[in-house]
């Protein structure tokens, strides 16, 4: 087990490096950069342009220099904790991820958990009763929840509780609380507005993983080691438990590598609909203002959460599942 963690970090130190370039390079594909761009809205405004002004902070960032001097200054404050400056916002990169990022790591981790605590048994019971009622009714569910986008969902919400109770369902806090230091009322406030943007997330999600760990346990069922078992007079729940739901669950486990990274992104156009300030919509602008610093944060670190994800998910299927450490030894 621990050559299997060993490979996989020195497999993660090349790919980060690599990540790193090409999040860099993709930044700076769209023609011009930040400055440009406030040049282009200055003439469109028919205000002045400030040239030294621009060019100084060219000079300052190091936008007169070439790829690859850009990238070692970029990648070199990243290692130091550094991630630049904000052109558009004018503040430091990390300042402006760090005071929204628990904001959105709270609705991800809330979504995740009841995601979890809803589809898993659900999953079970269908396999478990395949084509009774039940089943039926949760494989309707299910697809009603995999076809309806979660915009879509968080604006029917909007507007039911708007029209038929008169109430705003947007935003995070109570408006007295926005800009209010954290406190436990803040904080019970908070509880009582986030479990819209938690539904709203975890209705999809739950959807597919309940289709995913039926379909998966009932492949488990009918396999020779489940009859076996049977025959030799394991009781049902802990032949269950102990055997099939293990391997069954081995999606639920690698989804993982892919549910980190919306710690950071959460889900864009939900935060846009229910006016959530998370870290989603500052993403989606720093992207469209091509302000570099803050967009090439945000790629980094999407980038190697997903890489770390991946790690994470690897070694919980092999402790899972004996067969992926054995599988390695035999490669």
């Amino acid at each position: 087990m621990i050559g299997f963690i060993l490979r996989r970090l020195l497999i993660m130190i090349p790919t980060l490096l690599l990540i790193s370039l090409i999040s860099f390079a993709l930044i700076q594909l769209p023609p011009g950069d930040y400055l440009t761009v406030w040049v282009a809205q200055m003439e469109e405004m028919g205000e002045p342009i400030q040239m030294d002004r621009a060019e100084a902070y060219r000079k300052r960032y190091g936008l007169d220099q070439p790829f690859f001097v850009q990238y070692g200054k970029w990648i070199w404050g990243v290692l130091q904790g550094d991630f630049g400056h904000s052109f558009a916002l004018k503040r430091p990169v990390w300042g402006l991820i760090w005071e929204r990022l628990g904001l959105t790591a709270s609705i991800t981790f809330l979504s995740m958990v009841l995601t979890w605590l809803i589809a898993i048994p659900i999953g079970i019971y269908s396999a478990t009763n395949q084509y009774k009622l039940f089943d039926y009714v949760f494989t309707l569910l299910g697809f009603i929840g995999m076809s309806a986008p979660p915009f879509l969902v968080a604006l029917i919400l909007m507007y039911l509780a708007y029209v038929h109770f008169d109430v705003s369902i947007g935003g995070l806090f109570s408006e007295e609380y926005l800009d209010a230091p954290w406190s436990w009322a803040k904080v019970a406030d908070f509880f009582r507005h986030v479990w819209i943007p938690v539904l709203v997330l975890a209705a999809s999600s739950t959807a597919a993983l309940i289709r995913t760990v039926r379909a998966n346990l009932l492949d488990e069922l009918d396999k020779p080691y489940v009859v076996t078992a049977q025959a030799k007079g394991v009781g049902p729940w802990k032949l269950l438990l102990k055997y099939p739901v293990r391997i069954a669950i081995n999606p639920v486990i690698s989804t993982i590598g892919w549910m980190l990274p919306t710690l950071v992104s959460g889900s864009i156009i939900v935060a846009m609909v229910l006016s959530m300030p998370t870290t989603g919509p500052l993403m989606l602008t720093s992207l469209m203002d091509q302000d570099m610093f803050l967009a090439g944060a945000f790629v980094m670190m999407l980038s190697t959460l997903t890489v770390v994800g991946t790690l994470i998910s690897d070694i919980l299927l092999a402790w899972v599942d004996p067969r992926i450490r054995f599988e390695g030894k035999s490669a």
